[in-house]
């Protein structure tokens, strides 16, 4: 891709830490090593085979309780929402309470061994286990667009994308949208994007890469351990306030309306379970709608002065759901090119899987720099991904039972709200 490239498809570091993170955890940082591990070879060796994985998933599959795993990100919302709402429950569905994790790794554990029935990735994620693992994931619709940017440290001297040769820069996996834009941007402006071990020399037109879980990537920019990241809200907000961070740039000012996170479940129970599984759709959407036209007030909800389902402090999230282009900052400094022209918020909400996002998400992995094994997608179809890939079945019943969801920003105009033309400039 290049700069104003359009493709139409088709279509205080402990007291920080504390702030990022919150109380109770299953995230343990050694556990981080498994991201190679994953990235390698994928589940089947980190749990042992996919065989030995299939039962418990059965038996999952015969529990109609709904249990949610989620990362303590905004992307999280309409998951968090449909609980919080009673609109499982509304549906007949019984859930448990949700379960906060910290990190992708262990998110992606729990829901293949069938801890998790309901799941939000990274949108490449179930790319990646059902093309590389063989893993029978779906993805069931989006869980938000935009809701990412880049900031980088106060102790740096970076401007522009450019600026970010010879840096260290954190993501929150290889296998995400914010590595993918990333790189986009790093490659329009002549850096190379690379892996070294921590302390090996990076050169002036290089941009080291690492993975660091979203709750680790404040302090370790508050620390000077890296010089930017990219990641997910609320987690630039709360660099902003505690970590001393700078609004480099908004991902979804760069990609016009992107999905990040989609909501994922088995296989396996989309089919086998088809009324219990509309049932849950039906929730996620209708709390898509809500977390839509009630920012403010979910924010306060979702926060840990609210029901607590995120660690961060209400101004927080409030300020990583509403502050955009309401902050004339943001429009000086650059972070914000396309006000008034892409038409959307900080974060959105509205759950159609766009198949044109989809190719395009698969298009570009080939171009970006992981660490691992990257073989599965070569000669990996976007068209045949779109297809296989996500159920629409589901989510496009929900969304014409509350067809509120084309108030949204992020929904397509100018005719059918189910196709749209994928806009990625710089």
């Amino acid at each position: 891709m290049t700069d104003d490239h359009k493709t139409a498809c088709g279509h205080g570091h402990h007291d920080l830490h504390g702030a990022c993170c919150g109380g109770n955890t299953d995230f343990d940082p050694g556990r981080r090593s498994t991201l190679d591990l994953l990235a390698k070879g994928g589940l089947a060796a980190l749990l042992g085979g996919i065989p030995a994985m299939l039962p418990r998933m059965a038996q999952a599959q015969d529990d109609d309780v709904l249990r949610i795993g989620y990362l303590p990100i905004t992307d999280a919302t309409p998951l968090l929402v449909a609980h919080a709402k009673g609109y499982f429950e509304e549906e007949g569905i019984k859930a448990e309470q949700p379960t906060l994790m910290r990190g992708w790794s262990p998110l992606i554990e729990g829901f293949a061994s069938g801890k998790f029935n309901l799941v939000h990735f990274l949108k490449p994620i179930p790319v990646w286990m059902r093309y590389n693992n063989n893993f029978p994931v779906k993805i069931m619709s989006w869980a938000h667009t935009n809701g990412s940017a880049l900031v980088v440290g106060r102790h740096t001297d970076i401007a522009d994308f450019a600026g970010l040769g010879g840096k260290q820069v954190a993501v929150p996996f290889w296998y995400s949208m914010h590595n993918i834009v990333l790189q986009y941007a790093l490659r329009a402006n002549g850096i190379k994007a690379v892996i070294k071990p921590q302390g090996e020399p990076i050169a002036a037109d290089e941009c080291n890469l690492q993975v660091l879980p979203p709750p680790e990537m404040p302090p370790a920019l508050a620390a000077k351990k890296i010089d930017a990241y990219i990641v997910a809200e609320p987690f630039n907000a709360l660099g902003e306030l505690k970590a001393g961070a700078r609004m480099l740039r908004f991902t979804g000012d760069i990609w016009k309306n992107h999905p990040c996170c989609v909501v994922c479940m088995h296989e396996e129970a989309t089919t086998a379970k088809p009324e219990w599984t509309q049932g849950v759709m039906n929730a996620v959407v209708r709390a898509s709608i809500y977390a839509s036209q009630n920012k403010e007030e979910v924010a306060e909800l979702l926060s840990k002065d609210g029901a607590g389902y995120l660690p961060a402090p209400a101004p927080v999230v409030k300020r990583a759901m509403t502050l955009y282009e309401n902050n004339p900052d943001y429009i000086a400094s650059g972070a914000i090119k396309h006000q008034g022209e892409f038409h959307n918020g900080r974060i959105d909400f509205q759950p159609w899987p766009y198949p044109s996002a989809t190719k395009l998400i698969v298009e570009a992995m080939n171009e970006t720099v992981v660490s691992g094994e990257t073989t599965f997608l070569e000669g990996l179809d976007p068209q045949f991904v779109a297809d296989d890939l996500v159920n629409y079945d589901y989510v496009k019943a929900a969304l014409e039972k509350y067809p509120e969801w084309k108030n949204d920003p992020s929904v397509a105009t100018g005719g059918d709200p189910y196709t749209r033309e994928e806009i990625f400039e710089l």
